[in-house]
């Protein structure tokens, strides 16, 4: 037998996602909040958003995208070992999310819950890439899932009009790179970075060691969105140049769903085409940790990413936290 050489690669198989049916346009929100359809439009490009009806969980939300994550992946849930759930908003303040959707899959993985607010989801697919690679873990369930319904101060239109609920989920599998095929496949590069000193911009003004109260979002808009143009841009960056790749070679760019204007400014200053840059802002707002695997789910779906595509995928949230992640969807057709 010839020599070759093994190592792992991780890898995106499947997608998932979960909106829950009460569906509220701007219009509809007008009606109990100080705002309107063109005002709420004109500053974040959202049209729609979906509320948690009142006996529904963050783990049914998170469980519904995993069932289609599984299915899309075509594994056996029983397959999967690690389950990690990004949410800013759990069933409870303890155990995590993620024992739960375990318990609801009825399967044996090592469970938890990471909490970077809307870059959850980006600093999920950080920690699972590093635990897989160390060979522990063959199948992990990713989840992004928020009820941001929940935190929002209805009085507050500056905040209350920009978030909504929903779950997304992934599904990655550790694979033998047996002669190099899986060489330039599944995540080439993962960057996550933190800075304290912004807490501020952007917090809940409650917590169980601060008052025993979840507290309502806070936001200073102005700040934060500037703060995600830059940092959106060179977390992006910063990945290119990790997976020893450039923006050209970009097939398509799945933001976190904050902001269309936030969105679009961003592809401006990476001198990215806007028609490969997946927007599903308009249809359910602010999700935070759901945001990307939503867009990405709806995208994958649609067919508008196939598999083979080189993708890009950055967020910002509470923290400030942020991130980003160069993907190669799928895996070879020869296989």
């Amino acid at each position: 037998m010839g020599d070759y050489v093994i190592s792992y690669r991780i890898i995106l198989t499947g997608v998932g996602s979960y909106l829950p049916k009460n569906k509220f346009s701007n219009d509809s929100l007008a009606k109990f909040v100080d705002t309107s359809d063109e005002w709420i439009s004109k500053r974040s490009g959202i049209r729609y958003r979906h509320f948690v009806s009142d006996n529904e969980t963050t783990s049914e939300m998170s469980y519904n995208a995993a069932k289609k994550a599984i299915k899309n992946a075509k594994i056996s849930k029983n397959n999967i070992d690690l389950i990690i759930v990004a949410t800013t908003t759990p069933d409870n303040t303890f155990p995590s999310t993620a024992t739960l959707v375990q318990k609801k899959l009825c399967i044996n993985a090592v469970s938890f819950d990471i909490q970077a607010v809307c870059a959850g989801f980006v600093f999920a697919l950080s920690v699972a890439k590093s635990m897989m690679s160390d060979g522990y873990y063959k199948n992990c369930l990713i989840i992004g899932a928020d009820s941001m319904s929940k935190l929002l101060d209805w009085k507050d239109r500056s905040t209350s009009v920009l978030f909504g609920d929903g779950a997304g989920a992934i599904i990655l599998q550790r694979v033998e790179n047996i002669n190099d095929v899986y060489k330039d496949w599944g995540i080439l590069s993962s960057v996550i970075h933190s800075d304290g000193q912004f807490y501020d911009l952007l917090k809940t003004n409650g917590g169980v060691s601060t008052n025993q109260k979840t507290g309502f979002i806070e936001m200073v808009g102005k700040e934060v969105f500037k703060h995600a143009v830059d940092k959106l841009s060179t977390s992006l960056e910063e990945a290119l140049l990790s997976s020893n790749k450039k923006i050209e070679d970009v097939d398509w760019l799945v933001p976190h769903q904050a902001n269309q204007r936030i969105i679009t400014a961003v592809a401006d200053r990476l001198n990215f085409d806007i028609n490969k840059v997946i927007s599903t802002v308009k249809y359910h707002g602010n999700t935070s940790a759901a945001s990307i695997p939503l867009a990405l789910d709806k995208a994958i779906s649609s067919k508008t990413i196939i598999n083979g595509n080189l993708i890009g995928v950055h967020a910002i949230g509470g923290g400030l936290s942020w991130g980003a992640s160069i993907i190669r969807i799928g895996k070879p057709k020869i296989l």
